[in-house]
């Protein structure tokens, strides 16, 4: 089989028959190009779902009107006369693009996809155990640092380090996954991990009704 061969039976095989009209049914297609029915949600990852290859890199300013457009045409008003399969349907949809949309804007989320995409098991919390030895004293440390801050000033350097941690994390996981080193990629994710739940931990004694001297 040539590779055109190859391409051209993927192709096929994601096309399905339209449930409405028996119509041919691309495997992302939310309605049926026939008929105009709308389509049950399909088993394809989050980046497909929007059209999108799969990248660490997602222009979020670009992909909200997508989801936005998307999202209209699910609309419940759009389904008022319609039967009880179809508003269904567009329900399941609505909710399947609501979970891709949230997927793709989270970079945690979005690192672990790729990663389970290639073949890695993440876990699901991420945060219940620390292998590497570094990664560990880092944490613990900025958990001291965190747990001996007495003044707001104290706080906001904190907090200022974190975002700095923070950004320069995602600028290696876009390398990472360029490069599709993936034992990298996902040491960076579960550092990301802690990142960002030391920073909701800074927000929250930040505006902790107890002032800060």
């Amino acid at each position: 089989m040539t590779a055109e061969q190859e391409k051209s039976e993927i192709h096929f095989a994601d096309v399905l028959p339209c449930w409405s009209c028996k119509g041919p049914v691309g495997g992302t297609a939310l309605f049926c190009e026939t008929c105009g029915a709308v389509q049950p949600p399909r088993p394809v990852d989050a980046f497909a779902r929007f059209g999108l290859k799969p990248s660490f890199d997602v222009e979020i300013g670009s992909l909200e009107p997508l989801y936005f457009n998307l999202q209209r045409r699910l609309h419940p008003d759009r389904f008022v006369s319609k039967g009880p399969k179809e508003r269904a349907l567009s329900q399941s949809q609505a909710a399947s693009l609501n979970k891709d949309f949230e997927t793709l804007k989270d970079p945690v989320r979005r690192a672990t996809a790729l990663l389970e995409n290639g073949g890695h098991l993440v876990h699901p919390e991420g945060c219940n155990t620390v292998s590497d030895p570094v990664l560990l004293m880092e944490v613990m440390e900025m958990r001291e640092a965190l747990g001996e801050a007495e003044t707001s000033e104290d706080i906001a350097g904190i907090e200022s380090q974190t975002r700095r941690d923070m950004d320069d994390c995602l600028k290696e996981l876009s390398s990472a996954f360029a490069a599709n080193d993936l034992d990298v990629a996902d040491r960076l994710n579960t550092r990301l991990k802690y990142l960002v739940k030391l920073e909701d931990e800074v927000r929250a004694r930040k505006f902790a009704p107890k002032a800060m001297a």
